[in-house]
């Protein structure tokens, strides 16, 4: 399933218009089995994403954490009870959200 939402992300990205951003985004996230989850984000052509926020929403929309990626473009947190989507912010054209019920182990 991992490898399933970074072709999403790359899929999403193809459909944009030529020139529509300057990177494409990788972002992806996967359960780790031990009520935790990880994400990890990028951009096309190697750019580090350290620093960059990532927001966990709970089904109506509140903010439940928010985060930014490490020095590896990596967050770890506890997996929310219930429905939630995790937010990759990297401004403006480069925003993917992905729903909590696609990230698996």
């Amino acid at each position: 399933m991992k490898k399933i939402c970074m072709i999403l992300a790359l899929a999403a990205l193809s459909a944009w218009p030529a020139g529509a951003h300057a990177h494409g985004v990788i972002f992806e996230c996967w359960d780790n089995g031990d009520e935790t989850v990880s994400c990890q984000g990028g951009y096309v052509g190697g750019s580090s994403a350290a620093g960059v926020p990532v927001v966990i929403r709970d089904a109506s929309g509140a903010i439940l954490e928010e985060l930014k990626l490490d020095g590896n473009s990596e967050a770890t947190f506890a997996k929310p009870e219930g429905t939630y989507k995790v937010r990759f912010e990297g401004g403006e054209g480069h925003i993917i959200e992905i729903d909590g019920a696609n990230i698996v182990q």
